[in-house]
């Protein structure tokens, strides 16, 4: 008998999707406005966090209001908690490398003036 017959039956293995946190890009403009709609919520304006699982964005939150939009229909509270920790990690720290972080971001993807 082969030593995997003898370990018994495989176990399922469970693939997670992939979580993301990152500075919201003009090109996200669309899928704001629907998460926004979502949630019955106004769109977040000016640098926004926003956390893609599995590359969907389910949930965002304004660096300067810290108010958060996420999709009512998903498990998003994890996420938004997570989203609101870095942004106050970004606010607090105000370190050089979260303004270089956040000026670099600007600069490669400007968002979008609000509408």
């Amino acid at each position: 008998m082969s030593n995997a017959a003898e370990a018994g039956p495989m176990q399922p293995t469970m693939t997670l999707p992939t979580i993301q946190i990152r500075l919201a890009r003009p090109d996200d403009e669309a899928t704001l406005l629907r998460l926004a709609a979502l949630d019955s919520a106004p769109a977040p304006h000016g640098d926004v966090l926003v956390a893609p699982v599995g590359g969907e964005i389910l949930a965002a939150v304004a660096l300067d209001s810290g108010r958060a939009i996420a999709d009512p229909f998903r498990h998003t509270a994890d996420l938004v908690e997570l989203l609101h920790t870095r942004a106050h990690r970004i606010g607090e720290r105000g370190s050089d490398d979260d303004r270089k972080w956040r000026s670099l971001c600007r600069l490669a993807s400007p968002i979008a003036p609000a509408r």
